[in-house]
């Protein structure tokens, strides 16, 4: 299993309305970063990963599963752009902050903290296990 961040701004995707999905997901749609695109292409089907409301907030929110690999991008006519389908798992208890993330040394080599603006990065099992702990879950899903 790998892990993952997904970073969305709450105004234009959030976590209430990956919910509001169901089981069948939703496609994580407009990425055009090759770094981001590169990591959907690593990802596998169950794969978990934070869901994160950037720009406000700054929180991790919830947790979601990969539940399509990397597929065309149907946003795009660009046969470079691809995307996964992701579903919502569950809400963080405690949503986890950027700024608790950064005061936490055991993360301080988190893509979140060095790679700010990647909107789909790796998540190590190590820091998967800390954000979880640090927002309510334990033992971590």
């Amino acid at each position: 299993m790998n892990y993952w961040l997904f970073k969305s701004e709450p105004f234009k995707f959030s976590l209430d309305d990956l919910k509001k999905k169901g089981a069948k997901g939703e496609e994580w749609d407009g990425v055009r970063n090759y770094a981001a695109r590169n990591n959907m292409r690593a990802m596998e089907i169950g794969d978990l990963g934070f869901f994160y409301h950037s720009n406000e907030g700054l929180n991790v929110v919830g947790i979601v599963e990969v539940c399509a690999l990397a597929h065309p991008d149907s946003t795009s006519d660009d046969p470079r752009w691809e995307c996964v389908d992701i579903r919502y798992v569950r809400d963080m208890p405690v949503p986890v902050s950027l700024a608790d993330v950064k005061a936490n040394p055991h993360l301080s080599e988190m893509a979140l903290v060095r790679l700010g603006r990647l909107s789909v990065q790796p998540v190590t099992r190590e820091e998967w296990e800390e954000v979880c702990r640090m927002g309510g879950l334990i033992p971590a899903p």
